[in-house]
């Protein structure tokens, strides 16, 4: 089934100039090489979405891979696919909105003002602005239909993502189904649920790299510098909207929890920059909390999913909720930076604070983290190194995403 482009995108040239070919190697000798491989994988991805019933599977593997869907084109045609959407539910109008006494829309309001960023340098004025009301438009009426999700500074990062991509019609269907699954923990009235997903952050990153891991428990940075890629799936922290589109590729045929094992690839790849930071709370929060823009997308993308191969969340869901009394203490500095005030100031005010209570456990705590031995340390820094086939990694992937992938409303 071809799904027809929705009237209100913001034109072709929106779409191939921020997000075709996303993450491609393109210099010297490689171009034919990628071109010959991209026309393979969307002659590929055409099968898959011509297949009698279409085959799901496939388009993860193809999503996961290098390059991922390549354009908005096929994203229209594939992300409602992964997310398994039904024809008739894409098809509807977007119902219009009470803005009027809505509890949530001064909050939207304010975040969707502060978004000009997420828009395409150059785009008009009017058509920005059009998009923006599409924007609070969209997020209102997403809750409104499910009274049980609550807004969160972030959500708008996503949904902005699929609204570029998609247009108003498709955005609004798959950022339901998006909200209702993908992203529900994030949306309780309450931060616990998110604070538990965070939590895996500080064991994936022990199982492959303990001397990092060790380092930053040392300087109790915690985790609250992951935060809002977690809770924008990057889309807040990138700059480049393809790579943004990529991961958002990616993610979406993945498991759930997929974000954090990519978070702690990031926090891995930059070894050398942690372990040359000072050991202090506030020098290594703000480290991390800067990510780069010139990551190796693909190359850690495929380590992600080694990850996880590696370590899937049923293995790691102990070593997470025994970190949960560290993420309380560091949800309180979040609480604390949300409110307009420097994050690096509050987490040396809090490392203040907790200093005489922390004096007393030091020498305990210090002989509880026993280090590993030589050959387990070895043998955790060799996954990193692991290149595991793609196709067999991404198999792995898709097949635990495909158990958890929603089977509501299958397609014909």
């Amino acid at each position: 089934m071809q799904i027809s482009k929705d009237t209100s995108r913001t034109g072709e040239t929106m779409n191939t100039s921020r997000s075709a070919g996303a993450s491609s190697p393109v210099n010297g000798k490689q171009v034919n090489d990628w071109d010959t491989r991209r026309k393979r994988k969307i002659a590929d991805i055409k099968q898959a979405l011509s297949a009698s019933p279409v085959d799901v599977a496939a388009l993860r593997r193809m999503a996961i891979s290098e390059g991922g869907l390549l354009t908005d084109e096929i994203r229209c045609q594939v992300w409602p696919r992964l997310l398994n959407v039904p024809p008739h539910v894409l098809e509807q109008e977007p119902e219009t909105v009470e803005r009027e006494n809505n509890k949530d829309y001064n909050q939207v309001l304010l975040d969707v003002q502060r978004s000009l960023r997420r828009f395409p340098p150059g785009m008009p004025d009017e058509q920005r602005e059009g998009l923006q009301e599409e924007l609070i438009d969209i997020i209102l009426l997403v809750l409104k239909r499910n009274p049980q999700l609550h807004y969160y500074q972030g959500y708008h990062d996503i949904v902005v993502t699929f609204l570029l991509v998609l247009g108003e019609r498709l955005a609004t269907a798959l950022v339901e189904k998006l909200s209702t699954h993908h992203l529900r923990d994030f949306m309780d009235p309450t931060m616990d649920n998110t604070k538990h997903i965070l939590n895996y952050l500080m064991p994936i990153i022990d199982r492959v790299n303990p001397e990092v891991h060790d380092f930053m428990q040392q300087a109790e940075v915690g985790t609250v510098f992951a935060l809002s890629w977690l809770i924008t799936w990057f889309g807040h922290v990138l700059s480049d909207f393809r790579h943004v589109v990529r991961l958002y590729d990616f993610f979406l045929a993945c498991h759930p929890l997929m974000p954090i094992y990519f978070a702690a690839v990031i926090v891995l790849y930059r070894e050398e920059e942690v372990l040359e930071c000072e050991c202090d709370m506030a020098m290594v929060h703000h480290l991390l909390s800067q990510i780069p823009q010139d990551l190796p997308y693909e190359t850690l993308i495929s380590r992600a999913g080694d990850l996880f191969v590696q370590f899937p969340p049923s293995e790691m869901a102990r070593e997470a909720a025994s970190h949960d009394s560290m993420a309380a203490s560091t949800f309180k500095d979040f609480d604390l930076a949300s409110t307009q005030q420097r994050p690096d100031s509050v987490l040396r005010r809090r490392r203040r604070q907790k200093q005489a209570a922390l004096d007393s456990s030091a020498a305990n705590a210090v002989v509880a983290v026993a280090r590993p031995s030589a050959a387990r340390r070895l043998v955790r820094l060799a996954v990193m190194g692991l290149t595991v086939a793609l196709g067999a990694a991404a198999l792995a992937v898709v097949n635990t995403a495909l158990e958890w992938a929603p089977k509501l409303d299958l397609f014909p």
